[in-house]
């Protein structure tokens, strides 16, 4: 028989039992005789018999699985973020299911809503942007806990894991300031993204305080990955008076944006300085010399997780955590510093 196809009914029926007991032999009770449940296990093994994860669970009311959701799972911070997850997870006996939305809203709610149904007991969430509420909103109508990794959304009340987005694009453009920059370009996403908001905070705060106004030619909203930052700096390097120094959003953005000014015969940083929030492993082999804010992107994922355990099984306080992990600042040749 092939083993796809073999049912428990099947294992009842060659074991010469009910199904109520295979189904006890399955889940470990003691109350079968070892002479049974020898014989049940030898045609689970004749069979290649595997149990239904999701039917055990919904028998027991749980189904051991969580989601991990995030806008973009080919950008390697948001990988590490769920690798991570995933064995904090797996070490709790738990499997974890991956949603990619591509950073698109319509897709997000598909993907919600194939979990809820699949009754999955936790989610850990990077959310589109913030209309992302009603879906998220879903989640709690239906019981499922959920954690907020990297980005927050408003009018949620929830367990959240940050990065200091503010204050890291303060200290990136200050650095900028401090080598001499005063016409510094911006490529970020919309603010309905709050990371987006926070480092255009942090990057007005730094103008701000250095004297200089803001110029809102200097600032280009596109998507966040290498091709928004080839037209962020097609757009930026075709100003009239082109900024001396680009900061990028994520270290996606600043690939796309390197690309751009290499295929425009300038150099970075020599004719345009450049730095970026993420210090991602594959890009820094690429371009090791890229001027970074790093975020612990492995901290996110194991940190939310275990959020989410505590939160699942009532080790978790009533009032929501907020965790917001301090980036590290590090300094190379691609903002011009010797």
């Amino acid at each position: 028989m092939n083993p796809v196809t073999a049912t428990i009914k099947d294992v009842a029926r060659l074991s010469g039992v009910s199904p109520m007991t295979v189904s006890r032999v399955i889940n470990h009770s003691t109350r079968v005789s070892p002479e049974t449940r020898r014989r049940v296990e030898e045609v689970i093994t004749e069979l290649g018999y595997v149990p239904s994860r999701l039917a055990r669970g919904l028998s027991r009311q749980r189904t051991g699985t969580l989601a991990v959701i995030v806008p973009d799972v080919a950008n390697p911070f948001f990988t590490a973020i769920v690798r991570a997850a995933e064995e904090v997870a797996r070490r709790a006996d738990y499997h974890v299911i991956l949603g990619d939305t591509r950073a698109d809203l319509s897709v997000e709610r598909e993907v919600i809503e194939d979990l809820i149904a699949l009754r999955v007991e936790g989610t850990l969430i990077a959310p589109v942007s913030d209309r992302s509420l009603t879906y998220l909103r879903r989640l709690d109508r239906f019981g499922v806990p959920f954690v907020l990794v990297d980005r927050t959304v408003p009018g949620v009340d929830a367990d959240v894991i940050l990065g200091d987005s503010a204050g890291g694009a303060r200290r990136l453009v200050e650095h900028l300031l401090s080598l001499g920059h005063r016409r510094i370009g911006f490529i970020v996403e919309p603010d309905d993204v709050s990371t987006a908001r926070e480092r255009r905070a942090g990057y007005e705060a730094a103008l701000s305080a250095a004297g200089i106004l803001l110029d809102a030619e200097l600032v280009v909203e596109t998507t966040a990955d290498p091709t928004g930052g080839r037209t962020g700096m097609s757009r930026l390097l075709g100003l009239e008076q082109r900024p001396s120094a680009v900061f990028t959003v994520n270290n996606l953005v600043a690939l796309g944006a390197i690309e751009t000014v290499r295929e425009a015969g300038l150099e970075v940083p020599r004719d345009v300085a450049l730095v970026c929030f993420d210090d991602i492993e594959y890009a820094s082999r690429l371009y090791p010399f890229l001027t970074a804010m790093e975020q612990p992107a492995q901290m996110f994922g194991a940190l939310g997780a275990q959020l989410l355990l505590d939160r699942i099984e009532g080790r978790a306080p009533e009032r929501p955590n907020e965790v917001v992990l301090p980036g590290e600042f590090i300094i190379r040749k691609s903002c011009g510093a010797k």
